[in-house]
C-alpha cells in the first residue's frame, strides 16, 4: 500500500539549491551523449526529482541511483508511504520502542517478481539476500464465519511444495480439490465454478482485454443463481478483501488474473515463493529503514515535508514544480527530469490544463476510481489462539481481514521491546468495506467517530471469532487500539482518507496510463499505471517505477543497463488453448470451456 515526494536541483558538489525560482525558470539541457553509469551530480541531463517516497518512488531513486543519476526524493509525510510502519504516540515507557502501527498488514505473495528482486539488493545485517531474507511464511490460512457455522482453516502447502502439471485435466482436479477440502461448497457449484476458472486461464489476452475486462466478476462467476457461501467466498470475498472492489462492479480480467497467478504459484509454478508471506519484523524496521540507508549510500537525498502542489508546464516541457517547503513557504524545484511517484488521486491534482493538454492520457486519469481500505490495530494483553497467518472474516458487514503479528516477529519480544511492557501481541485488522452498516451502531465506517469504528470492528472480530462455543478475544485482554491517521472526519458530512486505494471496476485497464509521457522529461510510476499486474499492489508500483526509469533512461540516450520487468507468469502448457480461444475470438465464438 502507498504514498511518496523530494530532489536536488544542485550546484557543483551536489548540494540542493531548491529556492524560489522564477516560474518559468527551465531545467538543464540534455547533455549529448550522456550515458547511464558514473558519477553524475550536478551534471546536465542527470539531475531526477523524484515526487513521492513510497514503494514507487524509492523504487524510481534506486534504479536511478545505481545508473548513476543524481537524485531527491519529495515527501510530503514519510517515506514508504501506505507501506510504512509507524509509531503509535506516547505508548513508550521504560526505554522501550513505541508500539508498531501500519496502514494495512503487509502481504508479499510468491506472485511477486519485480518487487522481491528490489529486495535482495537492499542491504540487512547477517541477511545474504538482504531485506528479503526478512520474509517468512505464515503456514495457515483461515475464514471465519459467523454465527456459529464451522470456521474454514488450511495449511498453505510450502516449502517443498512440487510442480504440478497444468494439462486441463490436472487443473481441474487441483482445483476441484482446492475447494472441496477448503470451502466445501454444494459440489455442483464448485463444478460450476470450477468450469469458469478454466474459461478465464484458456482465455486468449484479445478476449481478456475487450469482454472480460467489461463484464463485473458477479456476473461472470454467476453468483447471483448461487448458495449464500459462494456468493460470500468466491464472489464478494475476493473482491472486496483482496481487490477492494464491489463484486458488482470489478473487472473479471482483474480479479481473475490474480486469482490465476495465486492457483499457480500454489501448484508450485512461477514463484518467488510461498502463496503468503509477510515481514519478520514492523515494516519500517525489516524493510524501509534499511531501504533509506541504503539510498543514502547512493547518493540520494530526500527532502521530507515537501509537497508537490503543481507539475509546471510550457514551451513544449516541464518548466519547474511549485511545492510548499515543510514551513508551508512555496518553492519552485527544477530537474532535468521528473518522475511522478504520488498516488493517482494526489497525482492528478498536481496536472494542470497546459500539462494535461500536452498528453491527453492524463485526462483518462481522472475516470480512475479510489476507495477506502484501511488498517486498525488491537494490542493484546495475552495471545488470542486464531491462526497461525491470515484470517478472513467472511460474514463480517465491513469485510475485515487480520493477521496476529507477534508470533511472526521472531527477534522481537513483544512485552519486552514495545510500549509499556504488558501487551503481548498486535491483531492488525483490514477494513475493507467503508459504507456498509455495521451490526452495533447501523451506521456505515464513515458515520461512526474513530472510537466507535474500533468498537464496532472489535464487535464484528468477536462475532467471527467467539462463535463456536469458546471466548478466544476476551474485552479484558484488550490492551488500546490504533486507527490509521490517514482517516480523518469521521463521524462528520466529511470524512476524508488521505491513503485511499485504487479499485478496478469494469473498464479501469483502459484508462490506466503508461510510464511514458508525451511530455519531455516527465515520466509516472505508481500502483496505477499500466503494468502488467493488473491491480493496486507493491508489485505494480516497483514494477511501473521501472517502467519509467527505462523510459527516462531511452529518452536521455543511455547505455546503462535496463531495469528488467518480470511480468506475470504464464504457464506454456495452456498456450496451445490460449491460441486456439484467439481464433474463436475472432471467428465471434465462446472459449471453448464456456458451456455459459
Amino acid at each position: 500500500m502507498t504514498s511518496r515526494r523530494t530532489f536536488m536541483a544542485g550546484v557543483a558538489a551536489g548540494t540542493a539549491a531548491v529556492g524560489a525560482l522564477p516560474a518559468g525558470a527551465a531545467a538543464a539541457a540534455e547533455a549529448p551523449g550522456a550515458t547511464g553509469s558514473g558519477s553524475a551530480a550536478g551534471a546536465a541531463g542527470r539531475r531526477v526529482a523524484v515526487l513521492g517516497g513510497g514503494v514507487a518512488g524509492l523504487t524510481a531513486a534506486h534504479e536511478l541511483a545505481e545508473r548513476g543519476y543524481a537524485v531527491t526524493v519529495y515527501e510530503r509525510r514519510a517515506l514508504g508511504g501506505k507501506a510504512r510502519s509507524m509509531d503509535v504516540p506516547d505508548s513508550a515507557r521504560g526505554g522501550r520502542r513505541p508500539l508498531p502501527a501500519e496502514h494495512g498488514f503487509r502481504f508479499i505473495p510468491g506472485i511477486y517478481h519485480n518487487l522481491p528482486d528490489t529486495m535482495r539488493r537492499i542491504p540487512f545485517d547477517g541477511n545474504p539476500n538482504g531485506v528479503w531474507d526478512n520474509l517468512v511464511a505464515p503456514p495457515e490460512m483461515m475464514f471465519a464465519r459467523s454465527g456459529g457455522r464451522e470456521d474454514l482453516r488450511g495449511p498453505i502447502p510450502w516449502p517443498g511444495h512440487e510442480p504440478a502439471g497444468l494439462d486441463v485435466d490436472e487443473l481441474r482436479r487441483a482445483l476441484t480439490g482446492l475447494l472441496e477440502t477448503f470451502f466445501r461448497l454444494p459440489l455442483h457449484e464448485t463444478a460450476y465454478f470450477v468450469d469458469r476458472v478454466l474459461v478465464f486461464m484458456t482465455s486468449c489476452d484479445e478476449r481478456r482485454d475487450e469482454v472480460w475486462e467489461r463484464t463485473p466478476w458477479w456476473e461472470f462467476t454467476r453468483a447471483s443463481r448461487m448458495s449464500y457461501e459462494y456468493q460470500r467466498i468466491l464472489a464478494i470475498g475476493v473482491t472486496r478483501n483482496i481487490v477492494a472492489t464491489k463484486a458488482e462492479e470489478a473487472s473479471t480480467r482483474t480479479v481473475g488474473a490474480l486469482g490465476e497467478a495465486f492457483v499457480f504459484n500454489l501448484l508450485g509454478r512461477g514463484a518467488d515463493g510461498a502463496p503468503d508471506r509477510i515481514l519478520n519484523l514492523p515494516t519500517n524496521e525489516a524493510w524501509i529503514d534499511p531501504w533509506e540507508a541504503h539510498l543514502r549510500s547512493l547518493g540520494v537525498e530526500f527532502r521530507i515535508g515537501w509537497t508537490v502542489r503543481e507539475v509546471r508546464y510550457g514551451d513544449g516541457r516541464i518548466t519547474g514544480v511549485t511545492m510548499a517547503d515543510p514551513s508551508g513557504a512555496a518553492r519552485t524545484v527544477t530537474a532535468d527530469h521528473y518522475v511522478s511517484a504520488l498516488p493517482v488521486e494526489h497525482a492528478r491534482r498536481t496536472w494542470g490544463p497546459a500539462l494535461r493538454a500536452a498528453d491527453p492520457m492524463l485526462g483518462r486519469c481522472d475516470r480512475l476510481q479510489t476507495d477506502w481500505m484501511t488498517g486498525i490495530q488491537f494490542y493484546l494483553t495475552e495471545r488470542a489462539p486464531l491462526v497461525h497467518g491470515h484470517l478472513n472474516c467472511i460474514d463480517s458487514p465491513w469485510s475485515l481481514t487480520a493477521i496476529q503479528q507477534a508470533e511472526h516477529w521472531p527477534d522481537r519480544d513483544f512485552p519486552a521491546d514495545y510500549g509499556d511492557g504488558t501487551a503481548v501481541d498486535c491483531l492488525s485488522v483490514d477494513i475493507s468495506e467503508w459504507d456498509r452498516p455495521g451490526m452495533l451502531y447501523g451506521k456505515t465506517a464513515k458515520q461512526c467517530t474513530r472510537e466507535e469504528v474500533a468498537r464496532e470492528v472489535w464487535a464484528q472480530l468477536k462475532a467471527a471469532l467467539n462463535d463456536s462455543g469458546r471466548t478466544v478475544l476476551r474485552d479484558g485482554a484488550l490492551h488500546s487500539w490504533h486507527l490509521d491517521p490517514g482517516v480523518d472526519g469521521l463521524g462528520t458530512p466529511h470524512p476524508v482518507n488521505q491513503d485511499e486505494l485504487l479499485i478496478h471496476p469494469v473498464g479501469t485497464l483502459h484508462n490506466r496510463p503508461t510510464a511514458d509521457t508525451r511530455i519531455p522529461g516527465f515520466f509516472l510510476c505508481g500502483d496505477y499505471v499500466s503494468v502488467d499486474i493488473d491491480l493496486a499492489t507493491m508489485e505494480g508500483a516497483n514494477a511501473s517505477a521501472r517502467a519509467a526509469v527505462n523510459a527516462l533512461l531511452e529518452q536521455d540516450g543511455s547505455t546503462a543497463d535496463r531495469c528488467r520487468v518480470v511480468p506475470m507468469y504464464r504457464p506454456p502448457e495452456l498456450e496451445p488453448l490460449r491460441r486456439h480461444d484467439r481464433l474463436r475470438y475472432r471467428l465471434g465464438l465462446r472459449n471453448v470451456f464456456d458451456l455459459g
